[in-house]
Order: structure tokens, then C-alpha cells, then sequence
């Protein structure tokens, strides 16, 4: 479920103004179309910057996609080998953006821990962080960012998007299998918004599944939409119900009780 900023500074639209901020060095080019595409999810792409050292050969990939995504390239010269001036620089523009520009929010691309501290500086400003790396990101940047996405997951939807267009074939799906830390992260956030009779607004719930896991995402176990993943777990069961001031239909969800 995407988090919504609670700041004041967002467009007459209703759409977060957000800055990308990219570390070249710990991020493959393969992922920024599945990168860009969701952050268009919680909001506009205000600033989209990528930090690197452009006279090296390593990040030759990186060019041939900055013009094609209107990417802005930061040069930085590796001055000292074994030191990484790319985190610095980001970390200054980052902090310069936050005084400088009316940003609702942050997205930090990189698997990086360097940025850990950068990403609870942001918080405490009360700007929202997005957090974008692999799944070797250290724990403790997962957890300062109000949402993590591993880019494993865009990387593997652009795949499948270019494997139906070339084969529209059915892929079956892998076995799921809920472990008891997965169980107990979504029962809880059930029971956080559960009425009398145990019943949790599908929406709600996955609004409290993301405070209190900022990696959760129903992607992460093969699914594009929470409700799916819910509906493979036994332990639980869904309800759809009409609105109340509409046409269309919302989800609850509650925890089934032994004999029910």
C-alpha cells in the first residue's frame, strides 16, 4: 500500500513533490524504469538526480538512460581510492534540496548504509523517505525509511513485462508458504483496526502493516496486491462489501477462529 505524506507542501493536484536521488555505484541501470514507475505511485518526480564518477568506464550502462528519463548526471571524482565521494555528495545535495526546495519528499536509491543516517535527518524534518536498494541493504536503512522497496522486485516485473509481450503464456505461480514472523506481522495489524466481530478494512490494515515493517510488500512474496496474498493464507478470510458512498466494493478482512 502506498504511504501518503501528511505535508502541507504538495501541489494543487494533491500529488507529493518528491526528490530521486540516485547512487550510481550501488544501483543497476536495469531497474530505473521499474524505479521511476513507482515512485509515480506516491508522487511527482520533482528532482530526478544520479551521482557517479562519469569519467569511469564503470557506469558507461548508466549514460544511454540518463537523457531517455530526463535523469539529471552529478559528477564526482573518486579522489581517494577506498573512499566513496559519491554518499557525500548526495548527502549535501540532499540536505541543500531540503532547505532550498518545497519537497514533500525523498527518495533514497541506493543499498548503501551510508545513507542511514541522511534518511532519519529527512524524517525528523518532517519530509517522508522512500527507500530503494537490494536485498543486501543493511537493516538499519530499511528500517529508518518509512518504506523500503527491494529493486529485485521492479527488476523481476520489467522482466515479466517484456516476457508477455514476446510470450503471452501463463507463468504458474511458485508455491507460497507463510512463515510464523509473516503471520504475525499481518494478524496483528488485523487485530490493530479489528471491529467486534474481528473485521479490519483491508486498506487500513495495510497502511499498519507498513508502520511496522517499512519492507513490506506483497511483491516480495509473489504478489502484485495484498488482498491476493491474503486470500492464500487460511488463517484468514475476506469479505467484500459496497461502499457506502459508492459504486464500487472494499475489502475486509479478519483472522478465523477455531470452529468458524
Amino acid at each position: 500500500m502506498p504511504l501518503l505524506p501528511f505535508s502541507s507542501q504538495q501541489t494543487e493536484m494533491g500529488q507529493a513533490k518528491l526528490a530521486v536521488l540516485i547512487d550510481a555505484d550501488n544501483t543497476q541501470p536495469a531497474i530505473i524504469e521499474g524505479l521511476l514507475g513507482e515512485v509515480a505511485k506516491y508522487g511527482i518526480s520533482s528532482v530526478k538526480r544520479i551521482y557517479g564518477d562519469w569519467t569511469s568506464t564503470n557506469l558507461r550502462s548508466w549514460k544511454e538512460r540518463l537523457l531517455e528519463y530526463a535523469i539529471q548526471p552529478i559528477q564526482q571524482f573518486s579522489y581517494t581510492t577506498g573512499k566513496n565521494a559519491t554518499d557525500s555528495a548526495m548527502i549535501i545535495d540532499a540536505m541543500d534540496l531540503l532547505y532550498s526546495e518545497k519537497l514533500d519528499g525523498f527518495c533514497i536509491v541506493s543499498s548503501d548504509s551510508d545513507f542511514t543516517r541522511l534518511a532519519a535527518r529527512l524524517r525528523e524534518s518532517g519530509r517522508i523517505v522512500y527507500g530503494f536498494g537490494e536485498k543486501k541493504t543493511p537493516r538499519a536503512f530499511v528500517s529508518v525509511c518509512d518504506k523500503f522497496i527491494y529493486t529485485e522486485i521492479l527488476k523481476e516485473a520489467q522482466e515479466e513485462a517484456d516476457e508477455d509481450e514476446a510470450r503471452p503464456a501463463a507463468k504458474p505461480r511458485k508455491e507460497f508458504k507463510v512463515d510464523r514472523k509473516l503471520l504475525k506481522l499481518l494478524r496483528d495489524s488485523v487485530d490493530d483496526l479489528a471491529d467486534e466481530s474481528g473485521w479490519a478494512y483491508l486498506g487500513g490494515v495495510g497502511q499498519k502493516i507498513s508502520n511496522r515493517s517499512s519492507e513490506f510488500d506483497p511483491r516480495n512474496y509473489g504478489f502484485r496486491k495484498l488482498a491476493d496474498l491474503f486470500r492464500t493464507i487460511p488463517q484468514f478470510e475476506l469479505e467484500e462489501r459496497p461502499q457506502e458512498n459508492g459504486t464500487g466494493r472494499q475489502v475486509y478482512i479478519r483472522w478465523k477462529k477455531r470452529g468458524r
